[in-house]
């Protein structure tokens, strides 16, 4: 029979080791949400405000994000239309988009900015598509990270007497799991960037 204390110390336990997986959940959700933000900003043949998320524009002496300043919308498949709330920060978008890395020619007619956005050549769609490769495994390597920092912390806990073997071993078998699903979110992600890259 269990004693009181003996339940208490084994409840605790458990607690302590679902607390470690849920944090451990959290950080490869992040992880996954941030190479989603990342891709946002990956240039395909089809017109997106989000390709513009990382633009920072000149505005009063502070770099303030595009979005902050101006409306960015989508009229037709490969056009974009700036259209700033104060006509006067005009010229310092078309400048940060000049020199942004996305390779795009802003057409400023003193009202809006208009950016058409050229059709990828194969070669760029190469050369992106390896990019979104790149990162996505930057991100699975993320995910890796957090189950060992999680698996970790649960050793750690055993050779505390925290936590007994067996909870040790459940917890590590969950965070397992729970690897498995973000790495197959992520590859699902990169999956869908590339079939996007690669239209035509």
């Amino acid at each position: 029979m269990v004693s009181h204390l003996g339940f208490t110390v084994f409840y605790q336990g458990v607690i302590r080791m679902e607390r470690v997986n849920k944090e451990t959940e959290e950080k490869m959700k992040k992880a996954v949400k941030a190479l989603e933000d990342e891709f946002k900003t990956i240039r395909t043949g089809r017109a997106s405000a989000a390709l513009f998320d990382n633009i920072r524009v000149d505005y009063y002496d502070q770099k303030v994000p595009l979005n902050q300043v101006a409306t960015i919308s989508v009229p037709e498949a490969r056009l974009v239309v700036i259209q700033p709330w104060d006509r006067s920060v005009l010229s310092e978008i078309e400048k940060a988009i000049q020199k942004s890395e996305l390779s795009m020619n802003p057409n400023n007619d003193g009202k809006v900015i208009r950016i058409n956005i050229p059709p990828l050549t194969e070669e760029r769609r190469k050369e992106l598509a390896k990019l979104a490769r790149n990162i996505a495994e930057k991100s699975r390597i993320s995910i890796r990270n957090i189950r060992r920092d999680g698996n970790d912390e649960l050793k750690n806990m055993q050779k505390s007497s925290d936590i007994s073997e067996d909870e040790s071993k459940r917890g590590q078998d969950e965070i397992q799991k729970i690897t498995d699903k973000y790495i197959e979110e992520v590859n699902g992600i990169v999956e869908a960037k590339e079939k996007e890259i690669m239209e035509i």
